[in-house]
């Protein structure tokens, strides 16, 4: 299982090895996220990851309209 340095580490990566990494994600969400853009990636690594589940929500609902309807389509499959 990988460590979460190592995960931070793969969200900050360029986007052809996180999207390579996509693939082997271990759920819907986690492929999601590592098919975003660097950029967004990025502020989820230093504002949300591992700092629980009501950060994570947090950090969702501050993000762009564009962002949060592709995360409820392809996540949640509504």
């Amino acid at each position: 299982m990988p460590s979460s340095a190592t995960e931070r580490r793969v969200l900050r990566a360029p986007d052809r090895l996180a999207r390579a990494a996509a693939r082997y994600a271990p759920d819907r969400e986690a492929a999601w996220m590592l098919r975003q853009p660097r950029e967004l990636r990025r502020s989820f690594a230093e504002e949300a990851f591992g700092r629980g589940e009501t950060v994570e929500q947090a950090w969702m609902l501050r993000q762009s309209d564009e962002v949060r309807e592709a995360y409820v389509r392809e996540v949640l499959g509504l």
